[in-house]
């Protein structure tokens, strides 16, 4: 797969999350964190059963694969689990536009961890960055806020996402990334379950009321959203794969315009258009068009 085709799909990832920022925040109306991280995770591990089977029976035997995959998975899910949990709790407590702000910071600890490791990143990748955080802050904190309990689980939640996208970047690799998400959702299911029965007594009325939230959220949101994430990184750098995934914020605007009747000031439209245009300099070889216009 080309890059190109890669970015295309996480920007269509990019969209599926944007839009799931208020079916979490209409769920928090009717059940806890981990009852909707729990039920959400299966619903999507569920879903990609009939399409991870033919590669695991095409595997069959090969008990190296089945480890690697299980453990890929596991990695995977650890990461997302905290990620998802920090997420839900923070929307709980801080309002979406601040929600999506935070959580977008991860677009610049992924290359921050990554050069800790010792990988060098393009000058160009930093510009972007910075220039989409600024298209962010005037996209959902230009009205002006404070720091909440809220805000502190969503910066957490930020560094597990980072974390998350590393992972996947080096466990996708040589695997099949829709069984690699399928393990990934159960363990995230399991991990989030645990935690549903220990803090949390959810009731079935409670759960029906939030059917449709918890159906946008199991089955597009994880079960094709992360799916794409997997498949598409394999084909595309982890800095930019976050500079495409954060238009999530954008979409999530945008979501709130069009479903919640909400207006976009001058602020946030001009953070959109920065936002967007971060990510397409962070595709651009610069290098190429320079010499093409000589």
């Amino acid at each position: 797969m080309k890059e190109s085709r890669a970015l295309l799909l996480l920007l269509l990832t990019s969209f599926i999350w944007g839009l799931s920022f208020v079916a979490q925040s209409v769920s928090t109306e009717s059940i806890g964190a981990f009852t909707f991280n729990g039920i959400r995770m299966i619903l999507g591990a569920l879903v990609l059963i009939p399409f991870a089977v033919p590669d695991l029976k095409a595997h069959r035997g090969n008990k190296e694969y089945f480890k690697a995959s299980v453990l890929g998975g596991l990695a995977m899910g650890v990461a997302l689990a905290f990620a998802s949990m920090a997420q839900q709790i923070g929307i709980e407590t801080t309002d979406a536009g601040k929600a999506a702000f935070i959580t977008s910071l991860y677009m610049i600890i992924v290359p921050f961890i990554s050069r800790i490791f010792g990988r060098k990143i393009e000058k160009k990748i930093w510009l972007c960055a910075v220039v989409a955080l600024i298209g962010m802050y005037l996209l959902c904190l230009s009205g002006g806020s404070s720091i909440s309990k809220g805000d502190i689980y969503l910066f957490l939640c930020a560094v597990f996402f980072s974390i998350h996208i590393l992972v996947i970047e080096k466990a996708a690799k040589n695997l099949n990334g829709v069984v690699l998400s399928m393990f990934q959702f159960f363990f995230v299911g399991i991990i989030c379950i645990a935690g549903m029965l220990v803090f949390e007594t959810p009731d079935l009325g409670s759960i029906m009321d939030a059917a449709l939230p918890l159906a946008y959220s199991g089955f597009l949101s994880c079960g094709v959203a992360y799916t794409l994430q997997t498949v598409a990184q394999r084909y595309t750098e982890a800095t930019k794969a976050t500079l495409a995934l954060s238009l999530e914020s954008v979409w999530a605007a945008i979501g709130g315009a069009v479903l919640l009747s909400e207006r976009l000031s001058a602020p946030e439209l001009i953070g959109c258009l920065l936002v967007f245009a971060a990510v397409l300099l962070s595709q651009l070889d610069l290098r190429k068009i320079s010499s093409a216009s000589r």
